[in-house]
């Protein structure tokens, strides 16, 4: 007999977060700030922020300013009409991971779709930066759709990043509600440019998705779109737990236990995924080199 779902309400022990070295996260919290750079993991509000900071040394940089042309109902980055472009910020976004030592970078974006290329060159701008002021560093682009514009996605792949990252973020039943601006096959149809451009182009490079649990989806459409992903050539797959940035957001419907996060790990490789991120901590960019390395 299936368990309940376990209900929203006191968090559970298994999202208890531990804050480790603060010493350090001051330290790249400084350099994030003497650069004048934005990140995902604060305007997100991550829960790894501090394991991110602290233990790794390392952060998501977030380009092309802070305020999203989109109105998705789970994300607590900023909403409107963006500024203009800054070019500094990708040579800014290079030094900062030069700073810190990184021998793996995770860039991804706001939503730009008031640009011609939705931002497309300023990514790939970065990545050039990153090469220079780094060589030998991995960097991973978490981009968003470019409204289905095959000429930007080709803009970042050109840069040639080690992975191509997109979010299809729920399952398809729950769009119009979590995604409204977004078109899921859309996303899917990236996702196989891409790794028709892997197959031709760049056989080293991973193609990644994500999604968030907890939002109404049940485990019959997470694997299903998890199938759906394998079909359109995604290796690396993450899968996390949805925790409202306030009472603002989108409500949770359910916690998910880790032996559910299990199974989608232990289905997934069965389908065939190099790798399989899925535990209720899990972010798209968390252990990302460890995932890219397999």
């Amino acid at each position: 007999m299936a368990r309940p779902p376990v209900l929203p309400g006191t968090r559970p022990d298994w999202l208890k977060i531990r804050i480790p070295a603060p010493e350090v996260v001051a330290e790249v919290e400084g350099l994030i700030r003497a650069k004048g750079l934005v990140t995902v993991c604060e305007e997100a509000r991550c829960p790894n922020l501090h394991e991110c900071w602290g233990v790794h040394r390392t952060a998501t940089f977030m380009l092309l300013g802070e305020v999203c042309t989109r109105h998705c109902g789970f994300c607590n980055v900023g909403k409107g009409r963006p500024g203009a472009l800054d070019p500094g910020e990708p040579q800014r976004v290079a030094e900062a991971v030069a700073s810190l030592g990184l021998k793996f970078a995770v860039v991804t974006s706001v939503n730009r779709d008031d640009l011609p290329d939705g931002g497309a060159a300023h990514f790939a701008e970065t990545i050039r930066w990153i090469r220079t002021l780094s060589p030998g560093c991995g960097v991973e682009v978490l981009i968003p759709d470019f409204c289905g514009d095959a000429a930007a996605l080709a803009t970042v792949l050109e840069a040639r990043p080690e992975v191509l990252n997109h979010n299809v973020e729920t399952v398809p039943h729950l769009y119009r509600r979590v995604r409204p601006d977004a078109d899921y096959a859309q996303s899917l149809t990236l996702l196989r440019r891409a790794a028709d451009w892997r197959d031709a182009q760049a056989p080293a490079m991973k193609v990644k998705s994500g999604i968030m649990v907890g939002l109404g989806e049940t485990p019959e459409q997470v694997l299903a779109l998890m199938a759906d992903w394998r079909q359109h050539g995604v290796d690396i797959a993450t899968l996390g737990q949805y925790l409202p940035p306030s009472p603002l957001h989108l409500p949770l419907h359910r916690y998910v236990e880790p032996a559910e996060f299990e199974l989608y790990r232990i289905k997934g490789l069965e389908m065939g995924f190099q790798r399989v991120e899925s535990a209720p901590l899990v972010r798209s960019s968390y252990h990302a080199g460890d995932a890219y390395k397999g």
